[in-house]
């Protein structure tokens, strides 16, 4: 791990995790800074896993998890609430439209913007889509959703996985403007898995799985 430059929005100690036979992480300490951070390794090396671990989603067998001076531990809900991720493989939302699921989200985040989840919408040209449930669009559409969710939400931390996947190149473009604009943030971490860093944005820190 790089020596983070910016105030740690979340702090991990001790992090035990494995699946039966596949020991992933043992006494894993992570310090997550202000800006856009990494999590890269090669298939199935926990990328995805570890997300989940600090959404709060999946039980780490131990460790201790601290976000914004909130416990995992002690103050789940509270933990969670800080934390924005979606899973991009989930079916969960194929049945809603992205205009109502954006309204749904303004009751879970306490800082969520639905105007600016509209316009970043338009940024990735999903004005055409903006109606339909989300079972009629593309890969890379419902990925373009749940991107301008995750910029609109206003947490302390958000996780994304695999951002770039299924994208085309103008949306690629309009992303990394908006990692751009989140590496200078000094109050939110973003945190990025996939396959390599992403190229040209400044990261607060990165680490590198299955070595």
């Amino acid at each position: 791990m790089t020596p983070p430059p910016h105030t740690h929005i979340l702090d991990v100690k001790s992090l035990h995790f494995g699946w039966p036979d596949i020991p992933l992480f043992q006494d894993l300490n992570l310090q997550v800074p202000a800006g856009v951070s990494a999590v890269h390794g090669e298939e199935s090396s926990g990328k995805t896993t570890l997300l989940m671990l600090l959404a709060g989603e999946l039980r780490a067998h131990s460790g201790n998890f601290v976000l914004r001076n909130t416990d995992l531990n002690t103050h789940a809900d509270a933990y969670r609430a800080q934390v924005f991720r979606t899973e991009p493989r989930s079916d969960a939302l194929d049945a809603t439209s992205a205009q109502v699921w954006f309204a749904t989200l303004t009751s879970r985040y306490p800082s969520f913007d639905l105007d600016t989840a509209l316009e970043l919408a338009r940024g990735f040209a999903l004005d055409p889509h903006i109606d339909k449930p989300m079972y009629m669009l593309s890969a890379g559409s419902k990925r373009k959703v749940w991107l301008s969710a995750a910029f609109a939400a206003g947490t302390a931390l958000t996780l994304i996985d695999e951002p770039f996947a299924a994208l085309d190149l103008t949306s690629i473009r309009f992303l990394n403007a908006l990692l751009h604009e989140a590496s200078r943030h000094t109050d939110r971490a973003w945190v990025l898995a996939d396959h390599s860093p992403p190229d040209g944005i400044r990261l607060g820190t990165q680490l590198l799985l299955g070595t």
